[in-house]
């Protein structure tokens, strides 16, 4: 049987390309692995950077928290600094505190009988000042004598011969006070009671002249018409006579509140007026005579009369509260 024999170059050629296969697939392989190197390299590169900054951040926060340890410790210093300092002030403040405790004891013990003049003498003061109030702008001399007589109570409780010549100026001022009497104001208004009511016996007409050198005629008809001498000033019709009245009234009503008041000019001026409404209401006569010369009295009359004496005590205590409070 005869062997058919491949040439020599034909089975050299599939060798060939296995080999370039081969190595081929080794370049291939070897590309591969050098791009997964290189990928593993980059990775490990990422890593390592990932793992740096991590790194420096924790590197930042511990020296961050010990930034805040060292000043948390400068704070505990600081406060244990101010709570040696609170605690030296509240032992000063107590040992202060027991110093002003024993000198306010031993101040109360020695001015106890200090502050009770003190007191009375603040009283007596109010009691002064109300009384010469009553005095000045009241009027009211039964309301002064008592406020004077409680003043004078509250003096006899101070024993200090400092007030001696209080109690003298006291009793002259109250001395001066009951040589008053009821009062100028009183005096005044049941005078002024008096004249009104003293108004009612005033005649209305003047009285007949007697005349002996009348015709015969007039001495014939005397008994049966009375001819008297009509006087111009005085008012004769009845309604004149009315309104005239009113008015008088009225002035006498103003010249009791300026004497309520204690007003001198308004309580002259009332009077003068209530004189001309009586020389209009009636004529001249002897008993209108007497009350005007009685209206002008009570003109002269001054509600507010001075006192030498009104004060004097109340300045002197107001002098002596300021001797014993100055330095």
């Amino acid at each position: 049987m005869n062997e058919v024999s491949t040439p020599p170059s034909s089975r050299r050629l599939p060798r060939w390309l296995a080999v370039v296969a081969v190595l081929a697939a080794m370049a291939v392989t070897a590309w591969f692995g050098y791009r997964h190197w290189q990928a593993r390299l980059l990775q490990a590169d990422q890593t390592r950077l990932t793992t740096l900054n991590q790194l420096a951040a924790l590197e930042q926060s511990v020296e961050a928290l010990r930034r805040d340890q060292r000043a948390n410790a400068r704070s505990i210093q600081d406060a244990a600094a101010t709570n040696r300092v609170l605690r030296d002030e509240v032992l000063g403040l107590g040992q202060r505190n027991a110093l002003l405790e024993e000198n306010l004891a031993r101040f109360l013990a020695d001015s106890a009988q200090n502050g009770v003049q003190a007191a009375r003498r603040e009283e007596a003061e109010l009691l002064l000042s109300q009384a010469q109030q009553r005095m000045l702008y009241a009027g009211d001399l039964e309301a002064a004598r008592h406020l004077y007589g409680l003043a004078a109570g509250v003096l006899e409780q101070l024993d200090s011969p400092d007030y001696l010549n209080l109690r003298q100026a006291l009793l002259q001022e109250r001395a001066a006070i009951d040589a008053l009497g009821p009062g100028i104001r009183a005096q005044a208004a049941q005078q002024l009671t008096q004249w009104v009511d003293a108004l009612d016996s005033l005649p209305e007409q003047s009285p007949p002249a007697a005349d002996t050198t009348a015709p015969w005629w007039q001495q014939l008809l005397s008994p049966l018409v009375e001819i008297r001498p009509a006087d111009a000033t005085v008012l004769i019709a009845r309604s004149e006579r009315m309104d005239a009245s009113d008015a008088l009234q009225i002035e006498l009503s103003l010249a009791r509140a300026a004497l309520e008041r204690g007003d001198s000019q308004a309580w002259k001026e009332a009077l003068q007026r209530v004189d001309n409404w009586l020389q209009r209401l009636w004529p001249d006569s002897l008993a209108r005579q007497t009350l005007r010369s009685q209206l002008q009295q009570l003109q002269a009359i001054d509600l507010r009369p001075t006192l030498p004496e009104l004060g004097s005590t109340l300045q002197q205590l107001r002098s002596l509260r300021a001797a014993k409070e100055s330095p």
